[in-house]
């Protein structure tokens, strides 16, 4: 065995996430077993696993030194389902608005500070699918933004916003403004904030349980999705994400 501490946290993580490879595969496990499988010492692998405990990621079972995977992964695993579920469920949507918008239009969910499209329609030389956007710059990110509770916006408030345009809103007070009046009208709009020429409009995306889950919005030249549409744009979308959660209701009675 290997009795040599982890060197670095990249190792520390590696070695952390065999534990819950092992664990699934074997089931519940004492700690030098699973101490000699990722090769660490007894010490080691019980600071790892307290790490993990504190994160519901591991519990022990009732027999002393034993160790299986807690429920923390079932709460990881539904959300996950849950962004695939949405992603299925919003595709044919997203195709038919896409043809009806003449724009690019995207399904995305919020990834930590940023929001990220995983499903974008249709597919084009700038693909966002998986890249993570920010949120004060995108009729998306407004949209999830104005969702926010009153603590956790003024958490993200304080943080410093990166200008991209001229027309990026990075002062808090003028941003607090117009979140105000995405919540008031149920959609958000950029007009060059993210990217010069480009426009977008968005609306939430709900799931069953009412949560909003995501963004649903459509992207444009300036010269083809102009202010002055930006209202019945709005309207479209929120069809759109009705469907979205009609076809969600669909799939979990199913």
């Amino acid at each position: 065995m290997n009795n040599t501490e982890p060197r670095s946290t990249t190792q520390a993580v590696e070695r952390a996430l065999s534990i819950l490879v092992l664990l699934a595969r074997n089931g519940p496990s004492r700690l030098t077993d699973l101490a000699r499988e990722i090769g660490v010492h007894k010490s080691t692998a019980s600071r790892m696993m307290s790490a993990l405990e504190r994160f519901r990621l591991v519990e022990q079972t009732g027999n002393r030194g034993r160790y299986r995977l807690g429920f923390g992964i079932v709460r990881l695993a539904g959300a996950t389902a849950t962004q695939l579920d949405i992603a299925r469920e919003s595709r044919p949507v997203c195709v038919r608005l896409a043809a009806e918008l003449r724009g690019t239009v995207s399904l995305s969910v919020r990834e930590a500070d940023g929001v990220t499209a995983v499903v974008q329609e249709p597919e084009t030389e700038r693909n966002w699918i998986g890249l993570r956007a920010p949120l004060h710059a995108t009729a998306s990110g407004k949209v999830l933004l104005a969702s926010f509770g009153f603590e956790e916006l003024g958490e993200m408030l304080e943080r410093p916003r990166e200008r991209f345009t001229p027309h990026t809103i990075t002062a808090p007070g003028v941003l607090l403004a117009d979140l105000n009046r995405t919540r008031d009208r149920g959609w958000a709009a950029t007009s060059g904030e993210l990217e010069p020429d480009l426009n977008s409009v968005a609306v939430a995306v709900r799931g069953p349980g009412g949560r909003i889950v995501g963004a649903l919005s459509v992207s444009a030249g300036k010269t083809s999705l102009r202010p002055r549409d930006f209202r019945e744009v709005a309207r479209i979308l929120a069809d759109g994400a009705e469907e979205i959660l009609e076809r969600l209701h669909r799939f979990a009675d199913a």
